[in-house]
């Protein structure tokens, strides 16, 4: 059976710029390249007020442009016998340590070694919730590739329905651990910017965006380094893609090792070279879906992001933010 069509219709908004036509629809959808969206401009499966465009047709406010587009056919994926860590794991659930580099599902440039694939290596497909779609089975929220800590996966849809409400009401106690380039002036606060797609970069969030959602963040800082950085406990209040990274970063403290909001110095700092995003999502509980008991999960730092800790401390006695506080408990299992 061949591939059915989907079709989109977007109504520019009265504070849009004039831009090109082939421009302003690869920032409002990330699924398809510039090149790819020229493509089917060309081929006529885009119009502008019901006439056929050409790509550099200037879009203005008013302007109703529709897309038809091939929809492909998902691919079959395999299970692949990539190690998971796993922490905890009943017949509902399973919680894990997602480590540095996993992609969470197959998507394009990924077609393959993800954490799904890993998973259908765990468990029988069948064993997985069906919620998420084929593409993405038991997957209830995901951990960025280079982002390291806690996930929970849905082994039934009533349980993936149910943890989602939860996600969506922001009741899931969330901590994250990150070590932040600079050392904010306030050790501790509340960041508030409401962030959505970059206008000029498609594959960013920022507060530079035609969709602004309101999100905010808590942070604290525990350790100072003299390299400057710092290292922060952040407690998302609400879920927005990227919102750590961007949020840090709007308050002039990027996360280091984050070339995409951090710029061309996030990759070392003071002469320590930065692997990766220095961010590990530590502890995360929830309301246990079938037995509705409280139950929080923790993992433990990862070495590449101590070893980090542990060179910046070099470069200087690291202090203590503040007074002192006990810091989240950080061996893995279950804690109620």
């Amino acid at each position: 059976m061949p591939p059915r069509d989907t079709r989109a219709e977007i109504v520019v908004s009265p504070g849009e710029r004039p831009k090109r036509l082939d421009y302003f629809l690869a920032n409002r959808d990330p699924d398809f390249s510039r090149a790819a969206l020229r493509r089917l401009i060309l081929d006529g499966r885009v119009t502008v007020d019901g006439r056929a465009a050409r790509p550099s047709r200037k879009i203005k406010p008013g302007n109703t442009i529709v897309l038809v587009a091939p929809r492909a056919e998902p691919l079959e994926i395999a299970p692949e016998p990539i190690p998971l860590d796993v922490l905890y794991e009943d017949d509902a659930l399973l919680v894990l340590n997602k480590q540095a580099g996993l992609v969470a599902h197959p998507a394009p440039g990924h077609w393959s070694g993800t954490l799904v694939n890993a998973l259908l290596s765990h468990v029988r497909a069948d064993e997985l919730s069906g919620v998420g779609g084929r593409e993405r089975p038991g997957l209830v929220h995901r951990l960025d590739k280079n982002t390291t800590g806690v996930m929970v996966v849905a082994k039934q849809d009533g349980v993936h329905a149910d943890l989602a409400r939860q996600f969506k009401r922001h009741t899931i106690t969330r901590l994250y651990q990150a070590v932040i380039r600079g050392v904010p002036r306030r050790r501790e606060g509340l960041i508030e910017v409401a962030i959505g797609r970059d206008t000029r970069d498609r594959k960013k969030f920022s507060a530079r965006t035609t969709r602004p959602k309101p999100s905010s963040t808590r942070y604290r800082i525990t350790e100072r380094f003299a390299a400057p950085a710092a290292f922060a406990e952040l407690s998302p209040q609400t879920g927005r893609t990227h919102q750590l990274r961007v949020h840090l970063a709007a308050m002039g403290h990027p996360i280091l090792g984050d070339p995409v909001y951090g710029g061309k110095q996030a990759g070392a700092l003071g002469g320590v070279t930065i692997p990766r995003v220095m961010l590990h999502a530590a502890v995360l509980g929830f309301l246990h879906p079938l037995t509705h008991r409280p139950v929080e999960f923790a993992a433990p730092m990862p070495d590449d992001m101590t070893d980090v800790i542990r060179r910046l401390r070099a470069h200087g006695r690291g202090t203590p933010a503040g007074t002192a506080e006990s810091k989240p408990e950080t061996g893995a299992g279950p804690r109620r």
